[in-house]
């Protein structure tokens, strides 16, 4: 008799609690994890946000140290030369896009909401530069306003190697992510997660063995016991899903 495949599948509620697991173990580990940008007020951060795209937090709060010197409002930026504003921020990268974001994201500011950052999603969205991802950052860490989780790469990438989710895209990613935490913890688990995707879960090489989430992780463990025959981690991925399946005679 030809053997029987039983696909054993992580339910929604099982997921949810080893989600819990890891956040759990995450405060731990990361107990002092915060925005890693620095800034003195909303618009600040807003700015630093957009900066931040395809650039280390590290890069732009050396620049930001003394753009917000220069331009100490969004009054400033609004009226900012754009060609000027260019190179001060140039080493971010992305510098004529990032510029143009940042001084009509400022004049919106000032046009429709009298110059100062608006408090909720659905106006902060409207600013040019702030879409989910930024917008979760400056509520949540300007405000204190947790709307949603903040999904930049590292969260991305490390929540699809613990199988919290399979989506590539990052709104996607988010709601996957609300429905397995609960709201206290959303920012907390965007902060540690970036920290963890930093030290331990790093994009090229995760450092799995180190990692105290391990036997939380269907990669890690399909990664670590596959590692001795070369295996890529995409296919270490497939053998975590298929480690569920158990055959039974």
């Amino acid at each position: 008799m030809a053997d029987e495949v039983v696909v054993e599948t992580e339910t929604q509620e099982q997921r949810s609690a080893r989600a819990r697991e890891i956040m759990s173990r995450l405060r731990r580990m990361y107990p002092d994890a915060r925005c890693s940008l620095n800034f003195s007020t909303p618009h600040e951060l807003l700015v630093a946000t957009v900066l931040s795209a395809q650039c280390t937090d590290e890069r732009v709060n050396q620049v930001t140290a003394t753009l917000f010197k220069k331009y100490r409002s969004p009054q400033d930026f609004a009226i900012a030369d754009l060609a000027e504003l260019e190179q001060d921020i140039k080493s971010t990268g992305f510098y004529r896009n990032k510029a143009k974001l940042v001084r009509d994201g400022a004049r919106t500011i000032v046009e429709r909401f009298h110059g100062e950052v608006p408090r909720t999603m659905a106006e902060l969205t409207k600013i040019p530069g702030a879409a989910r991802k930024t917008a979760n950052v400056v509520l949540g860490n300007a405000y204190g306003v947790v709307d949603g989780v903040v999904v930049d790469t590292h969260v991305g990438r490390v929540s699809r190697r613990l199988e919290l989710t399979s989506n590539e895209d990052p709104v996607k990613v988010e709601q996957d992510l609300m429905r397995l935490l609960p709201q206290e913890d959303w920012l907390a688990f965007s902060h540690c997660v970036i920290y963890h995707g930093r030290a331990i879960c790093q994009a090229r090489k995760p450092l799995c063995e180190q990692c105290d989430l391990l036997d939380l992780c269907p990669t890690g463990q399909a990664t670590l016991a596959l590692a001795t025959d070369g295996v890529s981690e995409s296919k270490a991925k497939d053998a975590s899903r298929n480690s569920r399946a158990r055959t039974r005679k």
